[in-house]
């Protein structure tokens, strides 16, 4: 078992690591966001952390990202959003292991993950520029899911291969 020390060093290391991936690769989307590589962190914090430090190392690293790069505005829902995503990922991970083996219920758990993220931010952009003009950013968001889902999966089979975890 590990202490919380290490628990505590694990999700800050992810939430560092969400941060900078969020930041390397920025590609601009219609609504004044941008989509990223951040996501496939995002899915790790949800698979390897427990629930409330997988939403913590999520949510923390995706919104510094945000401020650091200028979408202040973002923050606190992309802080709400990653954070649940991570949630998500991590208890259909849990609770569909058994069923369905380890890369399966990953899969699945991350597609639900990325449906989040795209919902969540369909809504707070909906509310900011009209619901109409933020529904140009679901294929966007859905594209940054998918890449987010592809690479997470294969990130996760490294880590697994390390027996870090």
């Amino acid at each position: 078992m590990k202490t919380k020390t290490q628990k505590i060093v694990m999700s800050s290391l992810l939430a560092a690591l969400c941060c900078v991936v969020t930041m390397i690769i920025k590609i601009p989307s219609p609504l004044k966001g941008y989509l990223n590589l951040g996501d496939c962190v995002v899915l790790l914090s949800g698979w390897l952390l427990s629930p409330a430090y997988g939403f913590a190392a999520a949510g923390i690293g995706s919104a510094l990202a945000d401020i650091f790069s200028g979408y202040i505005l973002y923050a606190p829902a992309t802080f709400i959003i990653k954070g649940i995503m991570a949630i998500v990922a991590h208890f259909c991970f849990k609770y569909l292991k058994n069923r369905f083996g380890n890369l399966s219920s990953k899969i699945i758990g991350g597609v639900l993950a990325e449906i989040e993220m795209v919902i969540g931010y369909f809504v707070f952009e909906g509310f900011i520029y009209g619901f109409l003009p933020s529904a140009v950013n679901i294929p966007a968001n859905a594209v940054q899911g998918i890449a987010g889902l592809v690479i997470g999966i294969i990130l996760i089979k490294v880590f697994e291969k390390t027996r870090m975890f």
